[in-house]
């Protein structure tokens, strides 16, 4: 929502005789900007407090005596009568039963007939029965595009005073540079921005990679989502072919979005990964974000849970909103089905409310949120998430190919160190029937603890013993894999 549609949906509160605002925002800047515009469309003063000077009127110097305690401050208000924008920020005191309270209560009566309001701005702000009843809660939307490009046009004139600044960005990459910006602030834009052209007195593609790395900290700062750094790429990924395509066909209108919208395309909604555990479903999250260059964030369902009631759901919503700001980005939530087990009573419905939480929130979404939900156990996943509609596709991912186990064990060994020519793939591809993508890694990092305690080199010889030593699930828990093969063959898409 534009800060414009914010002072229409404010304006009109107040013609509705709302005189009480809570607006949860750390920007004060972004907030005076926003109560400027609404003070001139409803031809009133805006008044400013802060402990220091008490209440003052922006457009005019000095303050109104004796207003530097709040109690005064609000007590002059509910005196005065006077039409007019009352703000408050970081108001501390605000408890239940507390003078201050009533004292704000009373003072905010009178302006539901004079058109005007008190807006009480800050972070994490908690109010007290008595005034949640009666105040109306805003949210102050973000900073959009054209206010990230107008910042970053100011960033670079101010720079090119004090030194030269080569710009090396297309039309292009200067939209996914902007659009990465999302959810910061924009004095945290700014700094981020500054630090990246004053290192290298540059401006080029590879900022848009420094600016998703520095959303980490916003990320940090909810406590509710993980942040993933960039790093491996679809290509280290063995065989999913068919995924693999499906997610380059979308590439472009990610790395394009204005002209994809021209053309009449959407930003993807998500896929939902089925199959066998060890088979690179969690791995192609981390691979679908490095190659589409977006933020990866993963959703724990732990951090959500909260003994007291009510709190669960809460924390739910501020991950969504995190995502929102944060968008464009890849939302990745491992093991849908331990997150939203369908059936369960043991946590009084929790679950069943944030299942119904996240189901309305996947259909009215209103930021870039690409969904990578992975599942190993089709039985416990809600009825729900199967529906066409919910994800773009749905994808099975089976157990790898002797083609695919030989290509598992040249990446496994080229990353560590050795020259897969001088190994037999072949034959360990034979060996190992039946193998995940991950127990083959297990395969290569035993050989190597057992090459190194006996002091010699790491050979087929060794690796072959490790395989056989092992148990695959496919060996293990045979008639469960038999059982989601048969599930995924008339209503998923194979992956591989």
């Amino acid at each position: 929502m534009p800060l414009i549609d914010a002072v229409k949906e404010l304006e009109l509160l107040i013609r509705s005789r709302y005189a009480l605002f809570l607006l949860d925002t750390a920007e004060e800047k972004r907030v005076r900007t926003l109560l400027r515009h609404l003070a001139d469309r409803l031809g009133i003063p805006l008044f400013d407090w802060n402990r220091a000077r008490g209440l003052s009127r922006l457009d005019l110097a000095g303050s109104v005596y004796d207003t530097r305690a709040p109690e005064k401050a609000f007590q002059h208000i509910a005196s005065s009568r006077v039409p007019a924008l009352y703000h408050f920020h970081a108001l501390a005191g605000l408890d239940a039963g507390t003078v201050l309270a009533a004292l704000a209560r009373e003072a905010s009566r009178p302006l539901e007939t004079n058109a005007g309001a008190i807006v009480l701005t800050g972070q994490n702000l908690s109010l007290p029965p008595e005034l949640e009843q009666v105040v109306a809660r805003v949210e102050l939307p973000g900073p959009g595009p054209e206010e990230f490009r107008a910042l970053l046009s100011r960033i670079l004139r101010d720079l090119a005073v004090r030194q030269h600044v080569e710009v090396s960005l297309s039309r292009t990459e200067t939209t996914r540079l902007l659009q990465n910006l999302a959810g910061m602030t924009l004095m945290e834009a700014e700094k981020i921005l500054t630090k990246a052209i004053i290192e290298d007195g540059r401006l080029g593609a590879e900022e848009i990679r420094k600016v998703i790395d520095a959303k980490r900290s916003v990320v940090e700062r909810e406590g509710l989502l993980e942040y993933y750094p960039l790093e491996d790429a679809l290509t280290d990924i063995a065989d999913l072919k068919t995924l693999k395509e499906w997610l380059n066909r979308r590439r472009a209108v990610i790395r394009d979005p204005e002209r994809a919208q021209e053309f009449g395309l959407a930003f993807p909604r998500g896929v939902l990964l089925l199959g066998i555990p060890g088979c690179g479903k969690s791995l192609s999250a981390k691979a679908v974000a490095a190659e589409w260059e977006l933020p990866l964030l993963k959703l724990d369902p732990s951090n959500l849970y909260n003994k007291y009631v009510g709190e669960s759901e809460r924390n739910f919503k501020r991950a969504m909103r995190t995502a929102e700001r944060m968008a464009p980005v890849v939302l990745w939530i491992d093991e849908l089905e331990k997150a939203f087990a369908s059936g369960g009573s043991e946590d009084g419905g929790v679950s069943m409310r944030i299942l119904g939480s996240f189901l309305s929130w996947m259909q009215e979404r209103r930021g870039d949120v690409f969904i990578i939900a992975t599942a190993n156990d089709i039985t416990r996943l809600p009825s729900e998430f199967l529906r066409k509609g919910r994800f773009d596709e749905i994808f099975f991912v089976d157990l790898p190919d002797e083609e695919t186990r030989r290509e598992v064990f040249r990446i496994h060994l080229t990353r560590r160190g050795h020259e897969p020519t001088a190994f037999d793939l072949e034959s360990l591809a034979r060996l190992t029937t039946g193998f995940s993508g991950s127990e083959i890694e297990q395969v290569v990092l035993s050989g190597l603890y057992s090459a190194f305690s006996e002091g010699t080199s790491l050979s087929t010889a060794v690796l072959a013993q490790e395989a056989k030593r092992a148990r695959p699930l496919s060996t293990t828990m045979a008639e469960r894999i038999s059982h989601m093969r048969t599930w995924a063959r008339d209503r998923a898409v194979l992956a591989n």
